[in-house]
């Protein structure tokens, strides 16, 4: 059995309420509701621990008020959660399903930022020097996704990253912007998946980008161009990037070579961790077989899965 370490930085409740119709502005009242542990690693990691049970340890930091609660989820979905407490909560979403209009809508509420202490910062060094990278040697493969709270130092994703590709596992990196770029002065992720936009706006010049994007430019020719910067970023770096794009089909690139993957069209009852999914499913095949196209298939058969359940991050209806 291969092992993989999913580490997760923005843990979150994710409360998933569903109506029958939601209108601003007036009492809506719902159908019923569901509490899961989420967070963009720890939903990837319920879709590897349904792909193959007693595969994945789930890292998060948890809030000291309400740890309990996350950590209960967590083992009824067998995520086998490691965690350390840091203080205030653990942060709340809410996802509004309106069953009328086949909608998904997100509220994410961040909790209040604490300031750091000299105990939090002695506990961030041991964790990102020690404790972590410990438990990366102990896997096949990693996967650092979702945004990196500011109490957490600019060089935490770096530290995660190389540790990873220096102990020779298979990295899987689903963040962008400063963090991804400051990850690739250190070193290169196995594997980079973005979605088009932060895949813009982490590798192109943004007014060079958005002058390239004239009226004039027909989809067609913006898609080429994509597909282009895809290509030579994938062959700069000598590993594989891949670009989902909401409903169209994936953009990819293995050390330049492309590929693309089409959607697989479902009926939608909930889209919210569509691309954990997709990451879970690429990871896992791509670190059995080690076949790009294969992956590639198996995530997006993941993603179109969970977009047919109410639960995000699951293939199991």
């Amino acid at each position: 059995m291969k092992k993989f370490f999913c580490i997760c930085f923005s843990s979150t409740l994710q409360r998933t309420i569903t109506f029958n119709s939601v209108q601003l502005e007036h009492v809506n009242r719902s159908e019923h509701y569901r509490i899961d542990a989420s967070g963009k690693a720890v939903n990837s990691a319920r879709i590897l621990a349904q792909l193959e049970r007693d595969c994945v340890t789930t890292f998060c930091p948890l809030g000291i008020n309400n740890y309990k609660d996350f950590d209960f989820l967590a083992k009824k979905d067998n995520l086998n959660l490691m965690f350390i407490k840091i203080p205030g909560n653990t942060r709340e979403c809410w996802t509004l399903l309106d069953k009328t209009k086949g909608t998904t809508t997100e509220l994410v509420v961040s909790e209040p930022i604490f300031k750091p202490t000299k105990e939090f910062k002695r506990q961030e060094k041991q964790l990102l020097q020690v404790e972590l990278p410990i438990n990366i040697k102990e896997h096949d493969a990693v996967l650092l996704a979702g945004s990196r709270p500011s109490v957490w130092s600019d060089e935490a994703y770096p530290l995660i990253a190389k540790a990873a590709v220096d102990a020779g596992k298979i990295f899987l990196a689903d963040y962008h912007g400063k963090d991804l770029l400051e990850t690739l002065k250190v070193c290169t992720p196995s594997i980079i998946k973005i979605n088009e936009e932060e895949f813009l706006s982490t590798f192109c010049d943004k007014q060079k980008h958005s002058e390239s994007e004239s009226e004039s430019e027909s989809e067609s020719e913006s898609e080429e161009q994509l597909k282009s910067l895809i290509i030579q970023k994938s062959k700069e770096l000598k590993n594989i990037i891949i670009v989902t794009r909401g409903t169209e089909s994936t953009f990819a690139a293995k050390n330049g070579d492309f590929a693309e993957c089409p959607i697989i069209s479902v009926k939608a009852v909930n889209t919210t961790a569509c691309g954990d999914s997709f990451n879970a499913g690429f990871l896992y095949e791509y670190t059995y077989s080690g076949d790009f196209e294969k992956a590639l298939q198996k995530g997006t058969w993941c993603a179109a899965r969970n977009a047919e359940n109410e639960c995000p991050g699951t293939i199991q209806c």
